[in-house]
């Protein structure tokens, strides 16, 4: 069977959200340089303008919350009347917050549901009927290795990511036969401001954002959809799933692969900390409303 040729990207549409920085300005640079048309968004509209400025004519900046129905609705539109109709969409925009559990406040949690979850079904929920109508487009959607697998300090993230995961999975099958192509990402750590101060392993090594940005380009040439950034850290997370699962947690708590996101260097952490609980406008008057659990002894009456 001959093999396909990797398509070309020139002249392609491409919206990527939260691409003023890390993941998505590499992005953004990559599909630049294979002639693409980009648009990038982000909550930072004057940070995600200077990026768009650094990287040159084909690279359109616009303020996006992904948060808000009609601010992403609005990008899109914009993105199509400056380039032209979406071919392409990069839902990259994620928040990583960390701590245990227990005591992360109903804001944070919300916060991270909104931006990684909403915001992704959001934009899918916005491109696919016009891709449908022109019957073709490709989704990317941003996940991570701890939308696999579990992470001790990261509970609501892990869910977030695995909710990223399902939706891509089910969304894939739905739209089979209409010519809209899915890829979701998993990277493992990567050295941007949200990887910062996290530990790196035996069997996690930080990756460098380009390193996604060409495996994100790969995957649209070649239309592939589980994609893992290292690649080698999909062939463990497939590896872990042939064998017990007592022996596969017992692998990587000897390879410390599972304390990868606890116990961070605070102190490198706090500046991205400090951005990412601004990155919600307007969340902790919604969080204020939910009705606190009542201290452990304590009887609920009615």
């Amino acid at each position: 069977m001959a093999k396909t040729e990797p398509r070309s990207l020139y002249g392609q549409v491409v919206a990527i959200t939260g691409a003023a920085r890390g993941i998505g300005k590499a992005t953004a640079r990559a599909l630049a340089r294979q002639g693409a048309r980009v648009g990038i968004g982000d909550l930072d509209a004057e940070v995600a303008r200077k990026t768009a400025a650094e990287l040159g004519g084909n690279v359109e900046a616009f303020e996006l919350n992904v948060c808000d129905r009609t601010s992403f609705a609005r990008f899109l539109e914009d993105v199509e009347r400056a380039l032209g109709p979406v071919d392409v969409l990069v839902n990259n925009a994620g928040i990583m917050p960390l701590g245990p559990f227990d005591e992360e406040d109903d804001a944070t949690t919300l916060r991270q549901i909104d931006i990684n979850v909403i915001g992704v079904m959001t934009g899918c929920k916005l491109v696919v009927p016009k891709m449908k109508q022109r019957g073709r487009g490709h989704i990317v959607n941003m996940a991570s290795m701890a939308g696999r697998a579990g992470y001790a300090n990261a509970v609501t993230y892990c869910t977030t990511k695995f909710a990223v995961v399902g939706l891509s999975e089910a969304l894939r099958a739905e739209l089979r036969g209409t010519g809209i192509e899915l890829s979701v990402v998993c990277p493992g750590v990567v050295n941007t401001e949200l990887g910062s101060g996290l530990n790196e392993t035996r069997a996690v090594k930080v990756v460098e954002p380009e390193d996604v940005a060409d495996a994100i380009v790969e995957a649209l040439r070649t239309d592939r959809f589980d994609v893992f950034v290292p690649p080698l850290a999909g062939h463990l997370w497939r590896a872990a799933h042939v064998i017990p699962r007592s022996a596969a947690e017992a692998v990587s708590r000897a390879l410390k692969a599972d304390q990868v996101l606890a116990n961070p260097d605070e102190s490198v952490r706090a500046g991205y900390e400090a951005r990412a609980a601004a990155s919600d406008p307007g969340v902790e008057e919604r969080a204020a409303q939910v009705d606190p659990a009542p201290p452990a002894g304590e009887k609920v009456t009615s």
